[in-house]
């Protein structure tokens, strides 16, 4: 399995990633520039978590028009999978390849904790590991992680089985204390309704092995591995 990381001025998890990915699939990652016009041969595209152009105008709005984006888009639409994580979900939603956008957290400061994930789809690329229900714990880190659509839109992506990761407490209850940011519908990470694409806060790469304090998120990368396999 061969997998590529856009790395964007101001990423800073492109490297954990890279070794998660190294680590679970065997396969060779190439990071891929911002400025590079095409995307390698490629099995999995991962936008990484960070700061791309430091958050400056709006999260991941300077990215989305990255020259590298155009391709990305386009592989996304041919059927690879693609993973946002943290800010390459912020990057997705203004990219158009997501719906909704994620604001600034409701309490207005930055959230760095561990938190709990109940796991709504299992029929994605990224979710297949998993049980239907499933609470996991992943860990969250940033300052605009409120994910918010209208009406219509969360309507949609609840109808079509669109919500894949929803903040929870230990009873798997999505209540407001359990949410780290005041996303609408306690809402962590959705996918396209291709379900190839995913976007996601919290950081799958800084809990997969027993070293870092936990391993919930190997099966993310587990899940595309024995998909594409």
């Amino acid at each position: 399995m061969k997998s590529a990381v856009v790395v964007f001025p101001g990423s800073n998890c492109d490297r954990d990633v890279k070794v998660a990915l190294e680590k679970v699939t065997g396969g060779p990652v190439r990071m891929v520039w911002h400025a590079e016009t095409a995307m390698p041969a490629t099995d999995l595209i991962v936008l990484p978590g960070g700061f791309a152009y430091g958050d400056y105008l709006r999260t991941g709005a300077m990215a989305a028009h990255s020259p590298i984006m155009r391709d990305v888009v386009a592989k996304a639409k041919s059927g690879i999978p693609v993973l946002g994580i943290c800010n390459g979900f912020q990057v997705l939603c203004e990219a158009g390849l997501l719906p909704g956008v994620l604001m600034r957290n409701a309490s207005l400061k930055f959230v760095c904790r561990d938190v709990l994930l109940k796991i709504e789809q299992t029929g994605t690329p990224f979710t297949s590991c998993f049980q239907q229900g499933e609470v996991i714990r992943l860990s969250v880190a940033h300052g605009d992680g409120n994910y918010f659509a209208d009406r219509a839109t969360l309507e949609a992506l609840e109808a079509d089985g669109r919500v894949v990761f929803r903040y929870v407490d230990k009873a798997g209850q999505a209540t407001p204390e359990a949410n780290p940011n005041g996303a609408q519908h306690n809402i962590a990470g959705i996918c396209d309704a291709q379900r190839r694409v995913l976007g996601l806060m919290p950081h799958p790469e800084r809990l997969f092995e027993p070293m870092l304090g936990g391993t919930d998120g190997r099966r993310i990368f587990e899940s595309v591995l024995a998909t594409l396999h």
